[in-house]
């Protein structure tokens, strides 16, 4: 894939007939080419099958669906990307700024308690054990309440 300021019709056809699959010019939106890299995968690969699981829940980023012991929760906008963001780095301790600076825009006021009430949130849907807070670092997935 070409991503590229270079956006004249020659230069796009030139990186393609050399041997691009795909040709992105800037700007350009970073869900953009992760769905584009997404799209190579499955046409390389057959059909990506990109679910991850953690614990008894499963996040589908393909159907933006979230299940819990195979029943589908329903969540917000920023309890989505908040999860998705724990199940994308499912082995490290997320820092309170870490979370904030891709959860939040520059534009949004957020409050003090803002991410606690986001996770509360996804404590009570996936149990109260699937975040668990790491003091002093920020926070981490768990486990669900039940053992396994």
């Amino acid at each position: 894939m070409i991503l590229t300021a270079r956006d004249t019709l020659d230069e796009r056809i030139t990186g393609l007939q050399r041997g691009a699959d795909d040709y992105l010019c800037k700007p350009f939106a970073l869900a953009e080419v992760v769905a584009r890299l997404q799209a190579l995968i499955r046409r390389r690969y057959g059909h990506a099958n990109p679910i991850i699981q953690h614990s008894r829940v499963k996040f589908d980023p393909n159907r933006r669906k979230v299940f819990l012991c195979d029943q589908e929760i329903a969540l917000t906008t920023r309890e989505y990307k908040l999860l998705e963001l724990f199940m994308l780095n499912k082995e490290r301790v997320l820092s309170r700024d870490f979370i904030e600076d891709k959860l939040y825009n520059w534009d949004n006021e957020v409050s003090s308690n803002a991410l606690e009430v986001h996770i509360y949130n996804l404590r009570q849907k996936l149990g109260k054990q699937f975040i668990r807070t790491v003091h002093g670092v920020g926070y981490a997935l768990g486990k669900n309440d039940e053992t396994e």
